[in-house]
């Protein structure tokens, strides 16, 4: 039988009030949604424009981001600062890449984001277009949770000063071509710990951990914990190993003779120079993601990577 006290984590009640920083709140602020819509998707105007009458019939003001705007041809489009500062709340109508973005560009704003699924994963953006109406409702009385999730904070030290930017999902280090090894240097607080030899490195957050890093063979890491998770790719010695370490660690990593490129979250990409150096740090303020307050993590990976199926 399983032990009453481990179900109710299972269940996530354990957690209620705020620990492991998952948040059941009431906002009276829950009055402008400030949309961005999965780019290069022209089709899914008919789709925006159903789950926005939705909205506006709840009296919830609805924001569409310029970019977005354009690309559907609709008139009224808003800057992206614009949407940020405006909205009470920020939604992302895609997959789980739109919501990636939208995470990371929002960042300083520390606006709740919600993504709805309009693409084929949905770790990220778990409402379902068949949920709309059912958790707009659930929101207007207040039943819903916040989840603050870890961010990377990180910038690549050049001879010309830093390159800084915000990682949701992970910061990959990788080789330019694929004839030959990269050497990644890595050292923690600044004392050297560790040369990976290799196709590179993945720097995940816990979120990111179901991504790239699962793909390499890293580890599942519960998403409201404080961890980074250093998964190799394509090792050249296989005892190199996944690590996890404390979020506040300071992680920098270099390669000594050759050039390398960063990617972030799989969108955004930096050329790291011979003997450049890429500090890694937790983002003092993490994510907001707004979501069913019934939600749970478990449930989600039964679901998203059929464990307990029969053969």
């Amino acid at each position: 039988m399983i032990d009453k006290s481990f179900y109710d984590i299972l269940l996530e009640s354990y957690y209620e009030g705020g620990r492991c920083d998952m948040l059941y709140e009431k906002s009276s602020q829950m009055n402008v949604a400030g949309f961005v819509i999965k780019p290069n998707a022209p089709e899914i105007y008919t789709l925006y424009n159903d789950i926005k009458k939705k909205f506006e019939r709840r009296n919830i003001k609805v924001l569409l981001v310029e970019h977005s705007a354009k690309m559907i041809s609709v008139l009224g489009g808003v800057t992206f600062d614009e949407l940020c500062i405006k909205s009470d709340f920020l939604v992302s109508l895609g997959g789980d890449g739109t919501l990636l973005s939208l995470v990371r560009k929002s960042y300083g704003y520390h606006k709740p984001v919600m993504g709805i699924n309009a693409g084929t994963l949905g770790f990220l953006a778990d409402v379902r277009i068949s949920e709309v109406d059912k958790f707009l409702d659930d929101l207007l009385i207040g039943r819903y949770r916040i989840d603050n999730r870890m961010m990377i904070d990180a910038y690549i030290q050049t001879a010309n000063g830093r390159k800084k930017f915000y990682a949701f999902n992970d910061v990959v280090i990788t080789r330019p071509s694929i004839s030959h090894m990269v050497k990644i240097d890595a050292s923690i607080d600044g004392e050297w710990f560790n040369t990976y030899r290799g196709d590179g490195l993945i720097i995940s957050t816990p979120t990111g951990a179901t991504a790239y890093n699962l793909a390499a063979g890293g580890p599942l890491v519960y998403p409201l914990a404080k961890a980074f998770v250093m998964t190799p790719i394509a090792a050249h010695s296989l005892t190199q190993r996944p690590l996890v370490l404390p979020s506040n660690f300071t992680i920098d990593f270099s390669s000594p003779k050759d050039r390398v490129i960063v990617m972030v979250d799989g969108q955004d990409d930096y050329q790291m120079k011979a003997g450049e150096v890429l500090v890694v740090n937790s983002a003092e303020i993490g994510a907001r993601l707004l979501h069913k307050k019934e939600r749970n993590y478990f449930s989600v990976l039964r679901e998203k990577l059929h464990w307990g199926e029969k053969e």
